[in-house]
């Protein structure tokens, strides 16, 4: 059985490593843009949808729990 503190658990570490993933693919990537760098763009454009993956990974491994 799910219990609350593992939803609670899930939410935290998900916002936690999403940031941190995100964050870093949209810092590299618009400080490469400003240099110049046209492939920067390939690290800002996805840094979100990326940034959500390790949250979908770890509430699929709570479902399975199920």
């Amino acid at each position: 059985m799910i219990t609350r503190g593992d939803i609670i658990w899930l939410g935290v570490s998900a916002g936690v490593i999403g940031s941190l993933v995100g964050g870093m693919l949209l810092g590299i990537g618009m400080s490469m843009i400003i240099e110049g760098q046209p492939h920067g763009w390939l690290l800002l454009l996805p840094g979100a949808p990326v940034a959500a993956i390790p949250g979908w990974l770890l509430a699929r491994k709570l479902a399975n729990q199920l």
